[in-house]
């Protein structure tokens, strides 16, 4: 598939924006006195304003950015439609509790509120990844991968943007979060690590079952073959379908990826934890580095994608 620009940066970004509120969701739940006033604020409105900014650079991958509202009718067939629905419905408790923590509301109001917010954030990236997953013409989609990717890397961008604002904002005596939110970095980013490790190796083994001779039928009598290929120039499907990425090309940004998103940030929040003076810098280039190799590994995701219609055009795989 060709890789837009507007939904690799939606799916990071939103994604990573959700993470955050997941996980504050949670802190707060379990302990509303766990976070300050202000840090929590401070990381609600970061992952408010996240995930507002890639729903907003969303919009501009469709055709008719104006009639965009009429996908929230859709949501009974349409995991686009339950995506809309559930990220609107996400910034009310999001609100809500940012009017609570600067009001001062008590702690079981706030916990009803941040539990709605996890739930909310959660559904959010859970529909995200039922847009693709739900595409059985795409094998690099429509496979186990997809849908734990989508949350552990929304749980990778919202740890390590969370660890960033508490070690530039955040109470140093707050020694939970100090050693908890590296700590998750740390296993998120392996476990993203071993995820895309395993999805790269299926999408690399196994192929789309359909076949031009399952498709046409005629498998009995051999291999099937056209005689004249069905275009003569590139068109719409050939080049948003059937983009093709040189198995040297695919290799290399694989390795960047994991780099990136999994050897930098386990080895900074290691630092952190040793040396808790360099905190801050390893937080921050942590957080730079997660979210240019959540970056990588998403347009990869798009690039490496083949859809079922390419069998009628035939293009030849590029390995060079």
């Amino acid at each position: 598939m060709h890789p837009a620009l507007s939904v690799i940066f939606f799916t990071v970004v939103s994604g990573s924006g959700y993470g955050i509120l997941f996980l504050l969701g949670l802190e707060l739940a379990f302990d509303p006195w766990m976070v300050g006033r202000s840090d929590a604020l401070i990381g609600l409105a970061t992952g408010t304003a996240f995930a507002a900014a890639g729903l907003t650079s969303s919009l501009f991958h469709l055709g008719q950015p104006q009639r965009a509202w009429r996908s929230l009718s859709q949501w009974r067939s349409s995991w686009l439609s339950r995506e809309g629905v559930a990220a609107l419905c996400s910034f009310v408790p999001a609100l809500a509790l940012a009017a609570c923590l600067w009001r001062g509301a008590d702690a079981g109001v706030l916990r009803a509120f941040a539990m709605a917010l996890a739930t909310t954030a959660l559904l959010t990236v859970y529909c995200t990844s039922g847009i693709y997953t739900s595409l059985k013409t795409i094998h690099a989609w429509h496979n186990g991968h997809v849908l734990p990717g989508y949350l552990l890397f929304a749980l990778l961008g919202g740890a390590s943007t969370l660890w960033m604002l508490n070690a530039l904002t955040g109470d140093a005596a707050n020694t939970s979060l100090r050693y908890a939110l590296p700590g998750l970095v740390v296993l998120s980013a392996l476990a993203c690590a071993l995820l895309k490790h395993g999805y790269w190796r299926f999408i690399d083994i196994t192929r789309h079952p359909a076949t031009v001779e399952s498709a046409t039928g005629l498998g009995r009598f051999g291999k099937v073959r056209s005689v004249e290929w069905p275009h003569t120039e590139e068109n719409y499907l050939t080049r948003e379908m059937g983009f093709a990425l040189a198995r040297k090309h695919s290799a290399r940004l694989r390795g960047l990826a994991l780099i990136f998103f999994g050897a930098f940030p386990v080895m900074f929040a290691i630092v952190a934890l040793i040396s808790p003076a360099l905190t801050m810098a390893s937080a921050s280039v942590a957080f730079a580095s997660a979210l240019t190799g959540i970056f990588v590994e998403r347009w990869l995701f798009f690039a490496e994608a083949r859809h079922v219609v390419m069998l009628y055009y035939r293009t030849p795989e590029k390995h060079a």
